[in-house]
């Protein structure tokens, strides 16, 4: 996604979710370097999504800005901190048949 790259997300990854789960086609992970990053990620998102057309994307985790969830219907976007993403490890969960090179450590 632009709107990652526009606003420094790291470590951004797409998991595709056909055939995993009905609540969304994909999920993308991504990291900021900080709550006040993270927090600046999820605003850009949020207001590109509306931009875009998505009427209302729900979001979550906002008020701590460790881990922000973005649910925009047919994409969910996580961003964390790097410490809560490693711990949480959403990857592995969700992407278990994805090359081990493009997992995040």
């Amino acid at each position: 996604m632009a709107c990652l790259e526009d606003t420094k997300a790291e470590d951004v990854v797409t998991i595709e979710l056909a055939g995993k789960s009905s609540m969304a086609d994909c999920m993308v992970i991504a990291s900021g370097r900080s709550q006040r990053h993270v927090g600046s990620v999820a605003d850009y998102l949020v207001e590109a999504l509306k931009k875009a057309g998505c009427k209302a994307p729900r979001v979550e985790g906002m008020t701590h800005a460790d881990w922000v969830l973005i649910d925009a219907g047919d994409i969910v976007i996580h961003v964390f901190r790097p410490e809560v993403r490693d711990f949480y490890n959403l990857e592995r969960l969700w992407s278990s048949d994805m090359p081990e090179d493009q997992l995040a450590n």
